[in-house]
């Protein structure tokens, strides 16, 4: 049995010895404390001036008996008591208050932040004796506000409630519930977060985005969490009572994971996970994910294995408290480091290979282009921000079948189709993977052989999707990954998709001020003028002539 005290400073020898001998007790199961624990914990509550708790499991056994002060005690970390969304802790507390106050509200928010199977407070009276038991536990499916059920107090000498029935009925509605929300899909229950100092809209925009991300991903949303603040905690990003106001709402809602519109470094990620206790993820983490799902080439799987295992190496170091305290140094040479340096070390080995195997792909494509080349076929490469209609565009201009999804980052292995123009001009249409507002920098690092086919075009075709208000920042994440890619100085058509979708005075408007062509990429007919442009363009490359 584990025994932590708390501040032993002060108390005498005796009085210690006393405490070491409750962690010897049992409790009955269906009992929340017995009567004669009940004396004890007042009497010594009494004698020392400070608050004396116990945690208790489910077998009755005292797990830890803690020492508090006048008018609060801390429970610590209780990692070790694993949590499933449809379970409690596996421990109930009870501690001694030395006034006749009942639960109070930090006792209220530690039972739902840690998911106790109880708290109970026994209060006392003026000569050191057990007044009453107050207790309450978590109540699945109350308001967030309040998602605890406080019980009438009870006697110290009648504390027997039946507490494992009670407990079993508890899960059992939380696991219910689980099951309600999750229904038959089986998919991830997420609540997204953006923590932000600019300004309102421009989060409000991103969190659309990161939701599109998620659905992209097959991700339930269970709703949103925004907080505004003047500078970002360094260790939550958010402060500290709205991260307790989200585990409490994740609880309520049965959410499986967090995901962070903002990107979290590898403690921030630590500390939110320990302080909530649910799977964490960023922004990068999503897109890489959605990547991993969609790459369906060989080339595109060995790009998102090593833009995913650059993002998790750094994350390696931290990815165990425990572990991490045994590395280096003195005493540090043990079992707990040679765990850690082998992950590393076969995660350094992996990246070295998929290196190899991605320059490798670089070296197929540059004799592929090689050969484009001498066979003189200009090249166009669609571009765009993702999910802006590039896909299907490439279908209705070739008339092929590449793979066209409303979603994001439906195209990841690049596709190239011929076209022969009326006037006998043939060129390749590339359609390339989507662009991203900040697209992570491990992505643009695997991808650079799949990027370097934008290198080798004569022309790029940028498809914006004029139906999408946020279409104005698009444009400038676009442009401003080409001015990353130093592909600025290749002539570009900016080709304006789904016009159907807005008023013709907006599509006027826009074809004026964007200085661009308007399509419907679902609409062969409207592409004869974007058609006309392209052969226009491409006529006096290689010596065409028009």
């Amino acid at each position: 049995m584990k025994v932590i005290f708390g501040n032993l400073l002060g108390l005498k020898a005796g009085q210690i010895k006393r405490l070491e001998n409750l962690s010897r007790r049992r409790v009955l199961p269906q009992a929340i404390v017995s009567h004669e624990l009940c004396r004890n914990l007042c009497a010594l509550s009494a004698e020392t001036g400070r608050q004396i708790g116990l945690l208790i499991d489910r077998s009755g056994k005292i797990a830890q008996v803690l020492v508090g002060e006048v008018d609060r005690i801390l429970i610590p970390d209780l990692r070790e008591y694993r949590l499933a969304p449809d379970r409690l802790r596996g421990l109930r507390f009870v501690h001694t208050h030395l006034t006749d106050t009942p639960l109070t509200q930090d006792d209220l928010t530690d039972l739902a932040l840690l998911r106790l199977d109880l708290m109970a407070v026994v209060t006392m009276t003026t000569a050191g004796l057990p007044a009453l038991i107050h207790w309450a536990h978590i109540l699945p499916g109350a308001s967030e506000s309040t998602p605890y059920r406080i019980m009438d107090p009870i006697p110290p000498f009648r504390p027997e409630i039946d507490c494992i029935g009670l407990i079993q009925a508890l899960e059992a509605e939380l696991s219910r519930k689980k099951a309600d929300t999750t229904g038959q899909s089986g998919s991830e229950r997420a609540l997204l977060v953006s923590v932000f100092t600019g300004p309102r809209k421009d989060a409000i925009d991103s969190l659309d985005e990161l939701k599109e991300l998620a659905h992209t991903a097959n991700i339930s949303i269970i709703d949103t969490v925004l907080q505004q603040r003047k500078k970002a905690n360094p260790r939550f990003l958010m402060g500290s009572g709205k991260l307790d106001e989200l585990s409490i709402m994740a609880l309520h809602r049965g959410a499986t994971l967090i995901i962070f519109d903002q990107e979290l470094n590898p403690s921030q990620i630590r500390s939110i996970a320990d302080r909530t206790e649910i799977k964490v993820i960023d922004r990068t983490q999503l897109i890489l994910d959605i990547f991993a799902q969609r790459a369906q080439s060989r080339e595109g799987k060995l790009q998102v294995e090593l833009a995913q295992l650059k993002y998790i190496l750094p994350r390696l170091v931290t990815k165990d408290t425990a572990m991490s305290r045994l590395t280096g140094g003195i005493g540090g040479r043990g079992p707990g480091e040679t765990r850690l340096e082998i992950n590393r070390r076969r995660a350094r080995d992996r990246i070295r290979g998929l290196e190899h195997a991605v320059a490798t792909v670089q070296k197929n494509r540059r004799q592929q282009r090689s050969r484009r080349s001498k066979k003189g076929l200009p090249i166009i490469s669609i571009i765009g921000y993702t999910n802006a209609g590039k896909s299907t565009l490439l279908n209705q201009l070739t008339q092929s079948r590449v793979l066209a999804e409303n979603k994001l980052f439906a195209t990841l292995d690049p596709s190239s189709r011929r076209l022969r123009f009326p006037r006998d001009i043939e060129v390749i249409i590339t359609d390339t993977v989507g662009f991203i507002r900040d697209l992570p920098k491990e992505l643009m690092a695997a991808f650079k052989a799949t990027l370097e086919e934008l290198k080798n075009a004569d022309l790029l075709m940028h498809v914006i999707d004029i139906s999408n208000p946020r279409h104005p920042d698009q444009i400038r994440s676009v442009e401003t990954i080409l001015t990353e890619l130093n592909l600025c100085d290749i002539p570009t058509i900016r080709v304006l998709n789904k016009m159907d979708q807005v008023e013709p005075e907006t599509c006027d408007h826009l074809i004026r001020r964007l200085n661009g062509i308007a399509v419907s990429a679902l609409n062969r007919s409207t592409l004869k003028p974007l058609s006309e442009k392209m052969e226009v363009a491409v006529a006096p490359l290689y010596g065409i002539n028009r």
